[in-house]
């Protein structure tokens, strides 16, 4: 019975998902127009999502981001140093676990001091969503449409970098700048609260993640990868996978499906090509579909139809910011903080659309260098 109780709360978190539902309708819709190719349905993306959603549950599991956040605050003795560690182990956790993950640990973490020591809540934890989204950006799993981009053009790992890593070091840039302006005051230091770590299945999810950086960039067959990571998950404790988000993994299926569907009526694809035509209209389509429908179906729709890898990925990942991905840090922060929602959206959201709009420009700079 609790294993069925186990198995109906998965099912009830998949399909109480908004975006997937979206995505849902309009791909039933669409079966209406035309029928679904099996070549245009990715599987190398959807085993890549798999492998590293299973992986970053692992993780999850065994408590790495919380060792390192403990470590970390126990040396901060004022505000500014606070700040600064905990968005740069937002942007380094964002890089291997993804913004969900990152946001989820770490926003907790941080209001549970700050409500302890009358800290300030609202930039600090906007700063740690931020750094999320910024270090999930650098690397090929770090945003699951980072896989797709990967897949669907044959990026490889040097290209990849070379595109993620001046957004990076722009990013940072400009965190610095905002660190310089936050007071030092003086805060009492953190006791460090014990966490083990199990040492030997850290290593060896280690070992897998390296197989699955093969299998991304199809050095290997992801398949392998994938396998080895489940069969994983069930050795460390079963249960990990009912944390995996298979709404995400529909949402590709769906998605898939619906662009398959739309590319054999004329007047659309002839619509959307119009958008994408060039690297600069790609940028920015991208940028603005990630506003309204998230950037994961907003990458795979615009991805179908253009061939500027580059303005994609820039646009994706810059239009994560302000877009319904966050909307996970809105929640995390109302759960957990002692200030007004409404006062803390008010301000979020004019932080967020700052930050949207300055790397904006920088991206589109990028762009043309």
């Amino acid at each position: 019975m609790c294993e069925r109780g186990h198995f109906m709360t998965v099912l009830k978190k998949v399909f109480s998902d908004r975006i997937l539902q979206i995505t849902a309708v309009v791909t039933l819709i669409s079966l209406f127009f035309a029928r679904p190719r099996l070549e245009d349905i990715n599987l190398h993306t959807i085993f890549s999502v798999a492998a590293m959603l299973t992986i970053i549950q692992i993780y999850a599991y065994l408590h790495v981001l919380d060792v390192l956040a403990y470590k970390l605050t126990s040396i901060a003795d004022n505000m500014q140093k606070l700040n600064i560690l905990f968005t740069l182990l937002a942007i380094i956790s964002g890089m291997f676990l993804g913004n969900d993950i990152t946001a989820l640990t770490l926003i907790p973490l941080y209001l549970n001091i700050a409500k302890r020591c009358d800290l300030p809540q609202i930039l600090p934890v906007t700063l740690i969503g931020m750094g999320a989204n910024i270090g999930a950006a650098f690397t090929p799993w770090g945003n699951p449409h980072n896989i797709f981009l990967v897949s669907k053009y044959s990026v490889n790992a040097l290209e990849f970098f070379s595109w993620s890593l001046p957004l990076l070091l722009s990013a940072l840039v400009i965190a610095f700048i905002i660190f310089h302006f936050i007071p030092r005051t003086k805060i009492p230091v953190q006791d460090i609260k014990q966490i083990d770590i199990s040492v030997r299945p850290t290593v060896i999810t280690t070992a897998v993640f390296a197989l699955f950086f093969l299998g991304v960039f199809k050095v290997i067959n992801v398949v392998i990868p994938m396998i080895v990571a489940i069969i994983l998950a069930l050795l460390i404790n079963p249960k990990i996978l009912l944390k995996v988000d298979y709404a995400l993994l529909l949402t590709f299926t769906c998605f898939f499906i619906f662009i398959s569907d739309i590319q054999q009526i004329p007047i659309v694809v002839s619509l959307i090509h119009a958008t994408v035509n060039s690297e600069t209209s790609t940028y920015f389509t991208s940028i603005l579909s990630s506003q309204v429908i998230s950037n994961v179906p907003a990458t795979i729709l615009v991805g179908k139809f253009t061939t500027h890898a580059k303005a994609l990925f820039l646009g994706s990942n810059i239009g994560g910011f302000g877009s319904m991905a966050n909307m996970l840090v809105l929640k995390t922060f109302t759960q957990n903080a002692s200030v007004s929602r409404g006062e803390f959206f008010k301000k979020w959201i004019v932080m967020q659309f700052a930050g949207l709009l300055i790397l904006t420009l920088i991206g589109w700079v990028l762009l043309l260098v």
